[in-house]
């Protein structure tokens, strides 16, 4: 089944899309708000995908059924990871974006992101994809698979931009994860801009008004 996605647009005949996955538990409704805070009126209209997870039973919370991207086996984020479901979640995702470029949207005009979960699939997705895409968002998370990562993201992701922002109190992804995650795309060649705040596992008006200026450069 497809994803249902809500869609929004901040004019007619959007000139960028921005695709932002949700994280663990959460709705395509979750980031709404947050990118209605988003400056990007120097670029022109945007259209704005909040696809929404399926629901799967997962295993750090007892098996309870919730909207997720993949399971999540336990505490240890990197130790056990749910290769199966991260890949379905891919597939569906590259969908997203297949049908942005069928309605005229050059990849190099969209930007994937999301928090937390959504962080990892972005991740997962943009450094995978075929042609460079005009950015990368990451919000309070992690590169997923990161011993794959060097053979299996396409050399055309290399020119591809990335935005990772952390917080510094987050209990739920710890920060130093996060940093390793920086230091490994860097370490592959990738331009990314690093920034945390004294936050938990969440989102404050500063990041968003540094991935709004962010936004502003890749999509000029």
């Amino acid at each position: 089944m497809p994803l249902q996605v809500i869609e929004a647009q901040t004019g007619d005949s959007p000139v960028a899309t921005f695709i932002i996955m949700h994280g663990l538990g959460a709705d395509g409704a979750d980031f709404v708000p947050i990118a209605e805070q988003l400056d990007l009126r120097s670029v022109g209209p945007v259209r704005f995908l909040f696809p929404a997870a399926p629901r799967i039973p997962v295993t750090i919370n007892g098996g309870y059924v919730m909207p997720a991207w993949y399971d999540i086996l336990g505490a240890d984020l990197v130790r056990r990871e749910d290769e199966a479901g991260l890949r379905q979640s891919q597939t569906e995702i590259e969908a997203l974006i297949a049908n942005e470029k069928s309605r005229g949207m050059p990849a190099s005009r969209i930007v994937v992101g999301g928090f937390s979960q959504g962080c990892a699939m972005a991740l997962m997705v943009g450094l995978r994809h075929a042609e460079p895409l005009a950015g990368v968002v990451g919000l309070s998370g992690y590169l997923p698979l990161a011993a794959q990562t060097m053979a299996e993201r396409s050399a055309a992701s290399q020119a591809t931009p990335v935005f990772l922002a952390h917080g510094r109190h987050d209990d739920v992804v710890p920060l130093a994860r996060a940093m390793a995650s920086c230091d490994a795309l860097q370490a592959l060649g990738y331009t990314v801009e690093w920034r945390d705040y004294p936050m938990a596992h969440s989102v404050c008006p500063e990041e968003i008004d540094h991935l709004a200026q962010w936004l502003r450069r890749v999509l000029a």
